[in-house]
């Protein structure tokens, strides 16, 4: 199954989802899944957190607490979970403000590994 194939799985499995990408800390997508209703511009949204999200993993290094598993972003509007697959790559699922959060994390979790390994 390729990327977009989880991605569509996860996002529309999760309960709330809009849009799922795999992304570079450098802010290039590799793949992505956005409903044709979500109502947000998910891949601006997902290069604009990728700075942050390449912060955030600096700063987890220098403090060396550490490998960068997962950040959640939750605004009046939606929910992001980011997590970390690789040094150089995370999945992000954009959710809506009252989707299935938890749910959520763990289709994240569950196919982190698999994206992993095939981006290696």
């Amino acid at each position: 199954m390729g990327f977009k194939a989880i991605l569509k799985s996860i996002v529309e499995e999760s309960g709330g989802g809009l849009g799922g990408v795999i992304m570079g800390y450098d802010g290039i997508s590799i793949d992505e899944y956005v409903k044709q209703s979500a109502g947000v511009d998910v891949q601006t949204m997902t290069v604009e957190y990728a700075s942050v999200l390449k912060e955030i993993k600096r700063t987890v290094g220098v403090l060396k607490t550490g490998e960068l598993e997962e950040v959640s972003i939750i605004t009046g509007g939606c929910s992001i979970v980011v997590r970390g697959i690789s040094d150089d790559f995370f999945v992000a699922l954009i959710m809506t403000a009252d989707g299935n959060f938890g749910k959520g994390r763990y289709l994240l979790k569950r196919a982190a590994p698999g994206f992993a390994e095939a981006l290696q």
